[in-house]
């Protein structure tokens, strides 16, 4: 973040500088973060302009800026098949007379794509203080702040007629996570879709699927469930880990083997979102053998048709990706199955496995679970009856609330 520095502070250190600097730093440390740290942000800075080498302001400030900062911000943004899909969906989606609101402004890049594809205005919403002010920086660097407004706001905190003074034709976000559910998209989506857009609004991605596949990888299971080591056995220690949560460097890694194709679990649609809770079992079908060793759950998000992002084997990108840990491990051949059940409530999903099953031509099946019909079916999906009006009520993050950097964990 830019120093607040003074165009008259003195370009040469000296001892009053840095006694300043030190009273500067104890107020920062004392300050409250009700304000999402922009006070202490500026405390801070206003030290470093001071004295440029204040161990303690440097620390203060690089633990500030983690705390409100999430570091996934950085390679998102250096996401470049990221940023061209999103370039490609939005230039095809906006038109010149389109008002569009853009949830989880971050750095302000999609909605400065939302600007340059021809928008009659942008708004986009960032609940954090910090990133707000700096996207508005960023938005200005790049002379776009008459085309776009930063409203440092929770989504469902927006009011028509104050915030926006009109309802927006284009809903943009990237608010998904590994399994598009973690980051309460859906219930982001409802309110926005029904409250700040238009009835035939248009939204970018506009649907998405959540998918399993059988996989084979050695590596994970020695990242993740260690036999040993240094002679010792570590098994008892396994079963705390059924859920493997794969950095893109451990996915890369992990060489991960599909053993089968990948099945369709949920399909979300992203203009009509509802936060109903799902179940479905299904059979998962190897096709080549090998060892079983986890399901990986993916997705895939389309973005405007035609503009497809995915986060699956043969996907790229920042995002990470969750793998579901098998308790048995074995040899497999083509035709085996594997029975799961998944379920999803508004911002998780769950993932069990029945066991193995025979091999399809030991059933008689063969011809039905291959065939290529077959394979375009979704599985039975089971609603289990929750209403979007039943659903717990969502509140943004309170971390940090009232804190001060004193009491910030390293």
């Amino acid at each position: 973040m830019t120093k607040d520095c003074s165009p008259t502070s003195p370009n040469v250190f000296s001892p009053p500088n840095k006694t300043e600097a030190e009273r500067l730093v104890e107020r920062a440390k004392s300050t409250p973060l009700s304000d999402g740290g922009l006070q202490t942000s500026a405390l801070l800075s206003r030290a470093l302009c001071l004295d440029p080498h204040n161990h303690d302001s440097h620390i203060l400030q690089e633990r500030l800026h983690q705390t409100f900062v999430p570091r996934w911000h950085f390679p998102m943004l250096a996401d470049s098949l990221r940023n061209r899909a999103y370039a490609k969906a939005i230039a095809a989606t906006v038109t010149p007379d389109d008002v569009v609101l853009d949830i989880g402004c971050g750095a302000g890049l999609t909605a400065m794509l939302a600007a340059r594809a021809g928008a009659k205005h942008v708004y986009t919403c960032e609940q954090q203080p910090l990133i707000a002010q700096a996207a508005r920086q960023v938005i200005a660097d790049n002379g776009l702040s008459d085309k776009i407004t930063v409203i440092s706001k929770w989504s469902h905190d927006i009011i028509i007629g104050e915030d926006m003074p009109e309802q927006a034709d284009v809903v943009l976000s990237e608010i998904v996570d590994t399994v598009l559910l973690g980051e309460g998209a859906l219930a982001t989506l409802i309110h926005a879709m029904s409250a700040l857009a238009k009835p035939e609004a248009r939204a970018i991605p506009e649907c998405g699927v959540l998918r399993a596949q059988m996989v084979e990888s050695d590596m994970l299971l020695s990242l993740w469930r260690p036999q040993e080591a240094e002679g010792f056995d570590l098994s008892a220690f396994h079963r705390f880990v059924a859920v493997a949560q794969l950095t893109p460097s451990d996915f890369e890694a992990c060489n991960m083997k599909a053993l089968g194709a990948s099945t369709d679990l949920f399909h979300f649609d992203f203009k009509r979102p509802s936060l109903s809770p799902a179940r479905v079992t299904t059979d998962l079908t190897c096709s080549t053998p090998g060892r079983a060793h986890a399901v990986l759950a993916s997705f895939q998000l389309q973005l405007a048709p035609g503009v497809v992002l995915d986060n699956g084997l043969n996907g790229g990108g920042h995002w990470g990706r969750t793998a579901f840990l098998l308790d048995q491990t074995g040899t497999t051949k083509p035709c085996d199955r594997l029975r799961i059940t998944a379920q999803h409530d508004a911002a998780h999903l769950s993932l069990s496995v029945h066991g193995k099953l025979p091999a399809l031509e030991e059933t008689g099946t063969h011809g039905i679970w291959l065939s290529p019909a077959w394979m375009k079916q979704r599985p039975q999906q089971e609603n289990v009856g929750q209403r979007a009006s039943d659903a717990p009520a969502w509140r943004r993050s309170e971390a940090a609330t009232g804190q001060s950097l004193e009491n910030i964990p390293h």
